[in-house]
């Protein structure tokens, strides 16, 4: 079946006018970079921690992750130390209806202190 010149052009202009508008589309994740989802995660499976590797490693424990529409466990490693800086681990947090994954993340041991400074100053009013 062959389309009129005008059918053709038009079309053109529809899909370039459309991957105009698609290439300007950004999709920020949130805060945390996952979603609110419903389902709440399952108890957290148990690990066998083996020998760290060197001296001065940490265990950062496995936790449920949400991949494709379901929880799916991502098992635990071993870090090696980073001065001056906390390991804060996974959590899932209840927000809005739903729980939303705060991921593991480094945090400058001052920054900590400071929340500790805040809370107590907080917990004095």
């Amino acid at each position: 079946m062959k389309f009129p010149a005008t059918q053709a052009r038009y079309s053109i202009g529809i899909l370039a006018v459309t991957g105009a508008l698609l290439g300007a589309c950004v999709v920020t994740p949130g805060p945390y970079g996952t979603a609110v989802v419903t389902v709440a995660p399952p108890p957290p499976q148990v690990e066998v921690v083996g020998v760290a590797p060197s001296p001065g490693y940490f265990w950062v424990g496995g936790y449920w992750g949400w991949v494709g529409g379901r929880h799916e466990w991502v098992p635990g490693r071993w870090e090696a130390p980073r001065p001056g800086y906390r390991y804060v681990p996974h959590a899932w947090v209840r927000e809005g209806g739903g729980y939303r994954l705060h991921e593991g993340r480094w945090e400058a041991a001052e920054h900590h202190n400071n929340e500790r400074e805040h809370e107590r100053e907080h917990e004095r009013r």
